[in-house]
């Protein structure tokens, strides 16, 4: 009986956690645009990009578990018209399904940042992003404190809980700014702050009480990484990241290596290792072939939680096709970041 409530106490503390802090994944890394939106059209090996990612979470322990999908695209425009600088346009959707009560987020957002060279060796960025955002659920799904007849939860049992609305919807937006720092061309650092909702939107399927009642919470995201060459085949990329909302707060940090597998780089193989404070430790592998990186990481849970999810997190899957644009357009400015 005592391990059936300290098991209720941690869904119902991962309920609370959940609405605290927004959708993430742990490849924080390979979502630029969800972790800063100044990261829009900051590409320095590519053109443009495109990345999707998917996310399973407490599949082993939830009937119904948690799944994010991440899509996006941004590319460098008007290089050639800028000078020392340049302007990133992008865009990405995000879709989450939470649990059995049929909750669903969809966001949809367009983002552009401005990057400027500051000398040879720095570049300042700040962007926005600005977008629409829904959440649906199922009451039909939901049982609630006053079903409970003793033993179960009985759906059957009249409930005294309505819901104002089955949908909502609502207009959210987010700014950041990076700096980064590349003083030779084997090493490379980026730092970036960025705050999401930043006109706290309203949010919520009961009656609204007033004006500044159910809005989202702004969140605080700080990140920094960098990218060294350490071998003639081997770059390795640390990384750290920091969120904050609503009283709820995340740590990750930790480093990748990309190790060349022929004499160009045109296949990769792919190894590194992540913590996320007080909740995870996030091995990835992957793989670069031409064009397109594979890279899969799984959270084996090292909180309390392991006793009834047997350490088995999340699965998240991530892929990234990097492009240049042809090579005889005219006239081709490059960006002036190192290329490894």
């Amino acid at each position: 009986m005592k391990k059936i409530f300290y098991f209720t106490s941690c869904l119902v503390l991962i309920s609370a956690i959940s609405q605290g802090q927004d959708l993430h994944f742990s490849q924080f890394f390979n979502n630029p645009l969800l972790t800063n939106p100044a990261n829009t059209g900051f590409i320095p090996d590519a053109d443009y990009r495109l990345g999707a990612s998917y996310r399973n979470q407490y599949s082993n322990i939830m009937n119904v578990p948690y799944n994010t999908i991440s899509i996006f695209g941004d590319a460098q425009v008007l290089r050639n018209r800028i000078e020392n600088g340049w302007l990133g346009l992008g865009g990405v959707i995000l879709r989450d399904n939470a649990g059995s009560g049929g909750l669903t987020s969809t966001k949809i957002y367009g983002s552009i940042a401005y990057h400027q060279m500051l000398g040879m060796s720095s570049l300042l960025t700040a962007g926005f992003n600005v977008g629409w955002a829904n959440k649906r659920i199922d009451q039909s799904k939901l049982t609630f404190p006053d079903q409970f007849d003793g033993k179960f939860f009985d759906a059957t049992i009249p409930t005294q809980v309505v819901l104002q609305n089955n949908s909502i919807s609502y207009f959210d937006m987010q700014a950041g700014l990076n700096y980064a720092y590349f003083p030779t061309e084997n090493s490379f650092i980026n730092v970036g702050y960025s705050i999401q909702h930043v006109n706290h939107p309203k949010e919520s399927f009961f009656v609204n009480n007033g004006p500044n009642v159910n809005r989202v919470a702004m969140r605080h995201i700080g990140f920094l990484n960098g990218i060294f060459r350490v071998a003639d085949n081997v770059i390795i990329n640390p990384g750290m990241y920091y969120t904050y909302q609503a009283g709820a707060s995340e740590f990750e940090g930790g480093l990748n290596a990309a190790y060349n597998l022929t004499e160009h780089g045109e296949k990769q193989f792919l190894a590194g290792l992540y913590y996320r404070y007080g909740d995870a430790a996030i091995p990835m592998v992957g793989l670069v072939i031409s064009n397109v990186s594979f890279t899969f990481s799984y959270d084996v849970t090292t909180s309390s939680l392991k006793n009834f999810n047997h350490s088995l997190g999340a699965a998240e899957f991530n892929i990234l096709y990097k492009g240049f644009y042809d090579q005889f357009q005219g006239d081709r400015k490059q960006t002036l970041c190192p290329t490894f």
